[in-house]
């Protein structure tokens, strides 16, 4: 018996079964590329599902979490603390944000945000408490959140879910429009649908949303949790769409790998929750905001930014070219590093050889290959992966 299955074995007899894992079990990595129990390497375009954005063992990253480990991983919210600060500070410099909350996941800032729209309709004295997503829509497996996911697929056996939460078709605004009215107190979409499929919004749709936002003083609010943090070539996605939200959520890359989530607003919503409304006891520590400092100078004084435009830009091309040698690809889509491949057949069967064949995938849907690889990618490792999916997708056009 290997010691992948070993492992695997083990795990099977005590830890719950929430995933459909894969028979894998990986022990270390570097840069790009990880190794599992036996030593077969992999070439990783997953990064812990668009988590790793500085890739396996950065320099950087990792001799900050081992120093400030030794001075001061976790203090209660009660006190101050610097990491946190100059995160929050950073974020806040590079968005169009006032004030920053921080919990560890992305379904909590998901959780935050729910509950600081309500807490502001309230403060404003409006009528109702109705908050608008899209269908298709991910925003976490928590209550609050996966109510306002829009996958039917994940609320089954969940009744009831959290009421006042609509589904509208996505990039679809006569049908967003029709559905607002005074009991509306905010609006939920992913500038760039993750889960559902990489489909980005139309710019003219965001647009139209911010209007119809500011004339009923409706809360925006951008699900960046795995679009933000460079990963579309800005640090958020709005910014390559020119449309501000009054709140945005992010978490995935921002720690590189260490748990961290965050909610930004402007002063017009912050100013809804008091003392008392809402905390988080781990939320933004020392050892995960330090790490949030290090991915974000990375992100701009290290060129990571200006790679994600290269690179993805590379990645679009060598897509584009694969669609025209096999027709099982319907469509690309996505930006920076973020794309996905729509095939006519279930992604299912191209993640599984693409493993085989020592390239690591994902799926977003039942017919969506996604390509999320760390920000600190390279044209040959582009090229390396382009090779193997190359010889994936002509076996399984077959």
């Amino acid at each position: 018996m290997t010691k992948t299955n070993e492992l695997a074995l083990r795990g099977e007899k005590v830890v719950m079964n929430t995933y459909n894992r894969f028979p894998i079990a990986f022990s270390h990595g570097e840069g790009m590329y990880v190794w599992d129990m036996d030593g077969k390497k992999y070439l990783d375009f997953v990064a812990g599902i668009a988590v790793n954005a500085l890739g396996y063992g950065h320099k950087a990253l990792s001799k900050n979490i081992a120093e400030q480990a030794k001075k001061l991983i976790h203090v209660s919210n009660l006190y101050y603390t610097e990491p946190q600060i100059e995160l929050a500070e950073m974020l806040c410099k590079y968005g169009d944000f006032d004030k920053v909350f921080f919990c560890n996941s992305g379904a909590e800032s998901i959780e935050a945000v729910l509950k600081l729209c309500r807490k502001y309709a309230t403060m404003k004295g409006k009528q109702g408490r109705d908050i608008i997503t899209m269908e298709h829509s991910f925003h976490g497996r928590t209550y609050g959140a996966i109510s306002a996911t829009g996958q039917p697929k994940y609320q089954a056996g969940l009744d009831p879910l959290l009421p006042n939460i609509k589904h509208v078709p996505f990039n679809d605004f006569s049908a967003l429009e029709a559905s607002v009215d005074e009991n509306t107190c905010a609006i939920l979409l992913e500038p760039i649908q993750g889960e559902g499929g990489i489909h980005p919004a139309d710019v003219e749709y965001l647009k139209n949303v911010r209007k119809l936002c500011d004339e009923k003083d409706i809360i925006l609010v951008f699900d960046e949790i795995q679009s933000g943090v460079g990963r579309s070539g800005e640090l958020f996605a709005y910014q390559v769409f020119g449309v501000k939200p009054d709140a945005a959520t992010l978490a995935k890359g921002l720690g590189g790998g260490v748990p961290i989530g965050v909610l930004l607003t402007t002063d017009k919503v912050a100013c809804a929750f008091k003392a008392g409304d809402h905390a988080s006891t781990f939320g933004g520590n020392s050892l995960a905001a330090s790490s949030g400092v290090v991915v974000l100078k990375e992100l701009f004084d290290n060129g990571v930014l200006e790679n994600v435009k290269i690179q993805g830009a590379y990645l679009k091309e060598k897509l584009m070219q694969l669609k025209e040698k096999y027709g099982i690809i319907t469509d690309i889509r996505g930006m920076g590093l973020i794309q996905g491949i729509e095939l006519s057949t279930e992604a299912g069967a191209v993640v599984a050889e693409s493993i085989a064949r020592g390239l690591l995938l994902v799926g977003a849907g039942a017919n969506v290959v996604r390509f999320v690889p760390a920000l600190i990618v390279t044209k040959e490792e582009i090229d390396e992966a382009m090779d193997i999916l190359d010889k994936v997708l002509e076996k399984v056009s077959k």
